[in-house]
């Protein structure tokens, strides 16, 4: 009976692993198809009209300042987007610094 157990978790972990990389193959290639389409589309696109240029919105009154419960939901959210593998240790690292320096 053991050995059935170890043999069942062990599957386990192997297809939960195997899925887990299958997402993340299938992201980045629709992202890489993403890019391509968007690349294929600005070189088929024609040159846009010249349009009047509007003058510039008033800027908006200032914004308080996240609070500090604010700033840490953020952090966990960018957390759990690198856990996921949808944000690089570099991009986490931008990202954090841009939301504790704020």
């Amino acid at each position: 009976m053991p050995g059935l157990l170890r043999g069942m978790a062990r599957t386990a972990v192997v297809a939960g692993t195997a899925t887990a990389v299958s997402n993340r193959v299938s992201r980045r290639q629709a992202g890489r198809w993403a890019q391509q389409d968007t690349a294929a589309y600005v070189q088929q696109a024609p040159a846009p009209a010249a349009t009047p240029v509007a003058a510039p919105a008033p800027p908006a009154p200032a914004a308080a300042s996240p609070t500090m419960d604010q700033k840490l939901e953020q952090l966990q959210q960018l957390a759990a987007l690198k856990e996921q593998g949808i944000l690089t240790d570099d991009e986490l690292a931008a990202q954090k610094a841009r939301i504790l320096s704020g």
